[in-house]
């Protein structure tokens, strides 16, 4: 079909064998379209983390085959496809408006901020997870820079050179929902790295809603 390509990420067409060895970059195209399928609620995390396994060690195109097989061929027009990924993308502001990440937003490898008193949100909620880890280059002056969770996100601010600022986490221990919670597998683990001066890093969950807050429910 034109247009198309399949979940593995090359052109289909018989051109390909299923007994040739798979090599480390059609491994990588595999784990991709896995955790873009996941991010779009197509495998559940379990389903993720078997088939992970299996592409990590499958040693045929054929064995890769087998773990896309009941996924969606992806368009190369619409939708989400690995070429929109981003290996490093570079937000760089000073004294202007709020900086948004929401909604489907497709999760880079690294990501760069170069920001001056700007307020900062990475809503994880509903993101596409590409990748099992993002490294956050901070160079952050003034306000907060505030990341909000979803079961299965952790973040690290070990590496993250704190000046004159604080870093806050928000998170219920009773909520099973909760990131931090040991039971849930880690789909995406967020390292803060470089410098946050003169304001807050907040780690938050997603806030209840109104109907969720009157009935108790996390």
């Amino acid at each position: 079909m034109s247009g198309e390509i399949s979940p593995t990420g090359k052109s289909s067409g018989p051109g390909s064998s299923p007994e040739l060895r798979a090599s480390h970059a059609d491994r990588d195209r595999v784990v991709d379209v896995l955790r873009i399928a996941a991010g779009d609620g197509l495998l559940t995390a379990d389903e993720l983390a078997e088939r992970l396994e299996a592409a990590l060690s499958a040693r045929t195109l054929g064995e890769l085959a087998t773990l896309t097989a009941d996924l969606p061929p992806v368009s190369a027009a619409t939708g989400t496809t690995v070429a929109e990924v981003k290996d490093v993308v570079r937000i760089e502001q000073v004294h202007s408006g709020a900086i948004e990440r929401v909604g489907r937003w497709v999760v880079p490898r690294r990501l760069e901020l170069a920001v001056t008193f700007c307020e900062v949100t990475l809503d994880f909620t509903d993101a596409v997870i590409t990748h099992d880890t993002l490294r956050i280059d901070v160079a952050m002056t003034g306000k907060t820079l505030t990341l909000v969770t979803r079961p299965g996100v952790v973040v690290d601010t070990d590496g993250l050179q704190l000046m004159h600022s604080s870093v806050k986490y928000r998170q219920n221990p009773a909520n099973p929902a909760n990131p931090a919670n040991p039971d849930t597998p880690v789909a995406l683990r967020v390292e803060l790295v470089g410098q946050k001066a003169h304001g807050r890093v907040v780690v938050r969950p997603r806030r209840r809603t109104f109907g969720q807050w009157l009935l108790r429910r996390p």
